[in-house]
């Protein structure tokens, strides 16, 4: 027996000798690595990581959530069938539901601005005497963060080939060079992208969202905010100054439809000619996680601009 172990180490190699557990490794976007003795499969995941993953055939044993289920933009659509949820409000996690689970990694994201990872310090604090924390980081671009659980998938087993994955990336593209086509066709617009609320308007500034630097950095032309709140998302704006900025095209936070009839609901929405206008459309801000939902994303913000009069404000 023992020298057929040898034999079959020197045919095969460790890593592919059947029956022996391959070790797993993986830098997070805290740039620490973590390392285990096999492929975890048990797997938690915040509603943002599983949002990248599920799409990619990864499925938690469990999410926890920024809201009820029901309202996170990033979960909708996604066959969640089996999975336990552990929490649904920011910041909080049932710990014993979570412990029942017997998780060997947790999945979340880790943002820089914050410095931490989803869902908060308290509930890194809750779940991290179960398993590893690590993903990948909350950073310049949502199409680089796909790219990133793509990589995380490939590595927990993920095959990135399989003809569902491969006509949902093929679609996004597509998606992609139509929203830089209309983007073209509109070379004088300009947006403004926003977040309302009954007590201020809130200005998002484009480097506190990765989407918004992605519609940068694909020619949209954003007006950023003169001056950012102490983490750089945003400016306030008293209702009675929600003109002192106006663009062509108004993109307005979607992840709650409260949102956007808080806007309307404000007698000084229309002092923006754009929302006199209607030139008004939503802003997917910062829950675009596979390249289903961002392509459905980017046709939206597509036909908006090809309806908007670039020239309305001089």
């Amino acid at each position: 027996m023992f020298r057929f172990l040898v034999l079959a180490i020197g045919l095969f190699g460790l890593g592919t000798l059947p029956g022996l557990a391959q070790g797993w490794s993986y830098v997070g976007g805290d740039g620490k690595t973590v390392t285990l003795d096999a492929v975890p499969v048990r797997i938690l995941a915040s509603q943002d990581a599983a949002a990248g993953l599920i799409p990619l055939g990864i499925r938690p044993v469990g999410i926890y959530a920024d809201s009820a289920v029901a309202d996170a933009k990033a979960l909708q659509g996604l066959d969640l069938t089996g999975i336990e949820i552990i929490g649904q409000a920011w910041g909080e996690v049932d710990i014993e539901k979570a412990a029942a689970l017997q998780p060997d990694l947790i999945v979340a994201e880790f943002w820089p601005m914050e410095t931490t990872w989803s869902g908060g310090n308290d509930v890194v604090a809750a779940l991290s005497p179960l398993a590893p924390i690590t993903g990948p980081e909350q950073g310049a671009s949502i199409l680089t963060l796909i790219e990133d659980y793509e990589t995380l998938a490939a590595s927990l087993g993920a095959d990135l080939t399989a003809p569902a994955i491969a006509a949902e990336k093929s679609r996004f593209g597509a998606s992609l060079a139509n929203f830089k086509s209309a983007l073209a066709a509109r070379p004088g617009l300009t947006a403004l992208a926003v977040w309302a609320g009954t007590d201020a308007l809130y200005v998002a500034s484009t480097q506190g969202a990765s989407e918004l630097m992605d519609f940068a950095g694909w020619g949209l032309n954003l007006i950023d905010p003169e001056v950012a709140d102490d983490r750089g998302y945003w400016e306030t704006l008293s209702w009675e100054n929600a003109d002192k900025y106006q663009p062509d095209l108004i993109l307005v936070d979607n992840r709650s439809a409260a949102t956007m009839e808080t806007a309307k609901a404000q007698p000084t929405w229309t002092l923006m000619k754009a929302a006199a206008a209607g030139q008004v459309t939503d802003w997917p801000a910062f829950w675009l996680r596979n390249y289903a939902a961002y392509a459905t994303a980017l046709d939206g913000l597509a036909a908006a601009i090809t309806a908007a009069d670039p020239d309305l404000v001089p």
